[in-house]
């Protein structure tokens, strides 16, 4: 099957982009559910899912999201302890998972903390194959994976140039990206992106203008820009300032 082309999605302001994602996100949940019992999503850090995520864990949409069929995880981790600031999963879980009724054991966190970070992917990549039930060299597939993008075009950890970008057959490796603040980290690859049911970017702000396009006007080769699901949906969710410089 052919890549799934973009969505695109202009919301006025980045209040009016949490709301539509959160919408979605529900959408999606209530319909994996009744069609398969469950719905899996992977979740990213950053300041714009992080508006949505407290969307979600406040009503309407904490009473109508069926926590008890849903099942947690995360795209990326930056290696760092669970308290940190810089840590998803404590993101997460001060913005919604700590806030909603999903059971503790439907969370599944990426050991940042971890001494040896090429184990921890390891791990989580087993975490993965045990979940969804994959054998060796089949990839998870996500009902959602959200996304975010920063100002170089990266999504989750695979930054620019990275030789993680060609990776084929594991689903979560370590990464040390030199420009990022926290450089070493964990991350999906592109494969387990591109296997996904729905990918939705969350993107907002002028600063991001120019890198949204790039990716999405240009159809310049970022890595944001890789993430076509191969027999799945793709959704970018944008504001107003972030979609500035595209074409209507």
């Amino acid at each position: 099957m052919d890549p799934a082309v973009p969505e695109i999605v202009v919301l006025p302001d980045p209040e009016a982009l949490a709301e539509a994602a959160a919408r979605r996100i529900l959408d999606a949940a209530l319909s994996a559910v009744a069609d398969h019992g469950r719905f899996t999503i992977a979740l990213s850090g950053g300041a714009t899912p992080r508006d949505t995520y407290m969307r979600l864990a406040a009503p309407p949409y904490s009473e109508a999201m069926p926590w008890g069929q849903t099942y947690a995880f995360f795209g990326d981790e930056r290696c760092v302890p669970p308290d940190h600031s810089g840590s998803n999963s404590r993101l997460a879980a001060e913005t919604l998972l700590g806030k909603v009724a999903i059971p503790a054991s439907q969370v599944f966190t990426m050991r940042g903390e971890a001494e040896d970070a090429d184990v921890a992917a390891t791990e989580y990549g087993r975490t993965l194959a045990r979940e969804f039930g994959t054998r060796r060299g089949e990839m998870p597939r996500f009902d959602l994976i959200l996304l975010g993008m920063g100002l170089d075009g990266h999504t989750g950890s695979l930054f620019p140039g990275s030789p993680v970008l060609k990776e084929i057959f594991r689903p979560v490796v370590a990464v040390h990206a030199a420009a990022a603040v926290i450089p070493h980290r964990l991350t999906f690859t592109l494969p387990v992106l591109n296997a996904a049911a729905l990918v939705m970017f969350l993107v907002s702000g002028q600063e991001k203008a120019k890198t949204v396009k790039a990716v999405l006007g240009d159809g310049t080769l970022l890595p944001a820009g890789l993430v076509r699901p191969t027999a799945g949906r793709l959704v970018w969710m944008v504001d107003r300032a972030a979609a500035g410089l595209l074409k209507s």
